[in-house]
């Protein structure tokens, strides 16, 4: 899967460098003095990387946790993201890592230990209240945890500190190592869902929306918290179908008593991002779509935009009580 490693200096003694390395012992590797060398360059072909993406090992300096704005959240006063990881072995069209990054190669910072630290600093902070902490933006959480143990090393933090939640959001089915360690209360897995015919369209490489679904239940009967994420809404001219058929199977499937969180997230992108993905798919039906400019961020009109999501609210709250479900946009 992996046939070349790019190592930094810096961390090439790095337990966990080692580790992989041993993992992937027939990979090429390439020592290098910054990540950013590789990740950075210009004129990189995205679309041909993604074919064969290389590994790039480095330590993360600074802004390792991060605030989330503020409309993305599932009840905590307190909220931020961490990306242990740069890039996602899937392949959606619709993400806006593909227009952010230069590069489809994936970072893995191994320098976990700092990332736990700064994440301490602000339980600490904050010690009278809820804090959330969010993994899956910049990566999926659970995909390539065979290889980088991120819920092996990270958990045990979150299960001496209560008051601190998790969020793994992932459309993986890589389950094994949360169905080996004990649960802890507060740990989400937050499995994202779009429509079968939509994400058979625009998830490549992603598992079927019944692996993910028996991986939901899995974990559900073995005691974990399960989310529910339906970001970004995606059009098409049958969408109330697609919807419909979506979350009556959903939550027919799922234990509905012992859900977390249910979200909904409308899709937008900066227009930057989103003008890279017209060059890197000129021909993408989701590019062609009725999309609209607003201050910066390219998204449907407002009217369908409003339609789309006043339609699924109303569906989602037939299944799930209100103090479980957190849209993920401007509540006007």
């Amino acid at each position: 899967m992996i046939d070349t490693i790019y190592i930094e200096n810096e961390i090439a003694t790095h337990p966990r460098t080692k580790k992989i390395l041993k993992r992937f012992s027939k990979a090429t590797q390439i020592k290098c003095d910054r990540y950013s060398e590789i990740f950075n360059r210009k004129s990189q072909n995205f679309r041909l990387q993604k074919n064969n993406p290389a590994l790039i090992l480095a330590k993360k300096h600074k802004g390792m946790v991060l605030p989330i704005p503020k409309q993305f959240g599932i009840g905590a006063k307190h909220n931020y993201y961490f990306s242990h990881m740069l890039n996602c072995i899937y392949d959606c069209r619709y993400c806006f890592l593909q227009g952010m990054f230069q590069s489809a190669n994936y970072v893995l910072f191994v320098n976990y230990e700092d990332f736990i630290n700064d994440i301490e600093s602000l339980v600490k902070t904050h010690s009278s209240d809820e804090v959330h902490f969010f993994s899956g933006y910049d990566c999926d959480s659970l995909a390539l945890d065979p290889v980088t143990h991120f819920i092996s090393d990270f958990l045990p933090f979150f299960e001496e500190n209560e008051n601190a939640l998790i969020e793994l959001r992932t459309k993986s089915t890589q389950i094994a190592s949360l169905l080996k360690r004990p649960v802890i209360n507060n740990c989400v897995v937050a499995f994202s869902f779009t429509p079968e015919k939509i994400a058979s369209l625009l998830e490549h490489k992603t598992p079927a929306i019944s692996k993910r679904l028996e991986a939901a239940i899995k974990l559900q009967k073995a005691g974990w918290n399960i989310g529910l994420r339906f970001d970004p809404l995606i059009y098409t001219k049958d969408f109330t179908d697609q919807y419909k058929t979506l979350f009556n199977r959903v939550f027919s499937e799922i234990n509905i008593d012992l859900l977390h969180s249910v979200s909904l997230g409308n899709f937008r992108l900066p227009k930057d991002y989103f003008r890279k993905l017209e060059k890197l798919y000129p021909e993408e039906l989701l590019l062609a779509s009725p999309l609209v400019e607003d201050d910066g961020i390219i998204s449907y009109p407002g009217d369908l935009r409003d339609e789309m999501v006043k339609f699924c609210e109303n569906k989602i709250k037939k299944y799930t009580p209100k103090e479980k479900f957190f849209p993920c946009y401007e509540v006007a």
